[in-house]
């Protein structure tokens, strides 16, 4: 069975992924594209910026499709 890590390692930098880790509190999850990925952690770049997530936390992991496009301003 493939771990979150190792699934992670094997995406495309640039590839939409959400990725579930351990807090403190419970879980939380990070939504966006991985943009940099070493041996200890992860980067995420979503909407309110980027979220380094540290690997041995992560429960879980995914690649997702893109994103819908925005809808426009109503008028």
């Amino acid at each position: 069975m493939q771990t979150p890590a190792s699934l992670l390692a094997a995406l495309p930098l640039g590839t939409r992924v959400v990725v579930r880790r351990r807090l403190d509190e419970g879980v939380t999850d990070s939504l966006g594209d991985l943009v940099a990925l070493d041996g200890t952690t992860c980067t995420v770049r979503t909407r309110r910026g980027d979220d380094v997530v540290v690997l041995a936390d992560v429960t879980a992991a995914k690649p997702v499709p893109p994103a819908p496009p925005r809808r426009a301003p109503r008028r």
